[in-house]
């Protein structure tokens, strides 16, 4: 093969070659931005696409799919000095792959910072108890908050997810021991109300048996004197029924004192009846 064969071969190498460089096919999902001479020239979609070789030169490689970013957890302090523990995650998209390469230098880095900041100061303005229970509203906010921003990037915020929004762990020992003591105050003041009402109703029951003790006293009195005015006027001037009546309760009287521990000596009076009429005043 002589100098014509061998400048022959070359020509077509460099023919392959350079047709190579200019063709560029660009897989779906993705936009590959093309530099001609060092300075933006275009965007290339997914497809076939040709460029001028040596001139242009694929620069960036940009993915056209959402970009899930993990937003670090990071302490935050509320409007009432709690401190809390926050995390979150943000869904992007790439809608103009080239702002995203010349007006940032990392959009990721960039984007992870911006949330950070911006629930800083969501939730700086929130109390403890509100922070807690207002995810959807701290969520709202926040996307308001970076959306303009990240704009001007050429990227859309789909939307962003409070992960996890929790105390501190000595926040949570805070609470914990603060619920501790709310319970026990509970349970004491429940346990003070139950015995203010079991002594109300033991104070009551004594009342009410007092009131009945009296009340039958006052019966068996009148019921007394009912007898006594009954035998009174039925015996009249003849005294041996009432004789009779009391020596009865009389001997049973001993009878009960012979039966007793305490006495073992029972005198009886030797003319009963005379100690009754002494008894009657007779």
């Amino acid at each position: 093969m002589g100098i014509t064969g061998f400048v022959l071969l070359f020509i077509v190498g460099f023919v392959v070659i350079t047709a190579f460089k200019g063709v560029r096919i660009v897989p779906q999902g993705y936009k590959w931005i093309v530099q001609r001479l060092g300075k933006y020239h275009t965007t290339l979609g997914p497809g076939l696409n040709i460029i001028i070789p040596y001139i242009d030169e694929v620069a960036y490689k940009v993915t056209t799919k959402d970009i899930v970013l993990d937003i670090p957890s990071q302490e935050v302090i509320t409007k009432d000095n709690a401190v809390m523990i926050v995390n979150a995650v943000a869904y992007i998209n790439l809608v103009m792959p080239e702002k995203a390469v010349y007006g940032i230098e990392n959009y990721t880095f960039a984007i992870q910072n911006l949330v950070q900041t911006s629930l800083r100061s969501i939730i700086g303005d929130m109390d403890l108890d509100d922070a807690l229970s207002s995810r959807d509203h701290i969520k709202a906010r926040l996307k308001a908050a970076i959306s303009d921003d990240i704009a001007d990037w050429g990227i859309t915020l789909k939307t962003v997810e409070i992960q996890d929004i929790q105390p501190s762990q000595t926040m949570q020992q805070a609470m914990e021991a603060q619920a501790a003591a709310e319970r026990q105050r509970r349970a004491t003041v429940t346990r003070a109300d139950g015995e203010k009402q079991a002594a109300i109703l033991e104070a009551d029951g004594r009342l009410e048996a007092s009131r009945r003790d009296a009340e039958a006293q006052v019966v068996m009195a009148r019921g007394g004197e009912e007898a006594i005015r009954l035998i009174a006027n039925a015996v009249g001037s003849n005294q041996l029924p009432v004789s009779y009546l009391l020596g009865e309760q009389y001997i049973k009287s001993m009878q009960e004192m012979a039966k007793s521990n305490n006495s073992k000596v029972v005198i009886v009076p030797a003319d009963l009846q005379k100690s009754i009429q002494g008894l009657l005043g007779k």
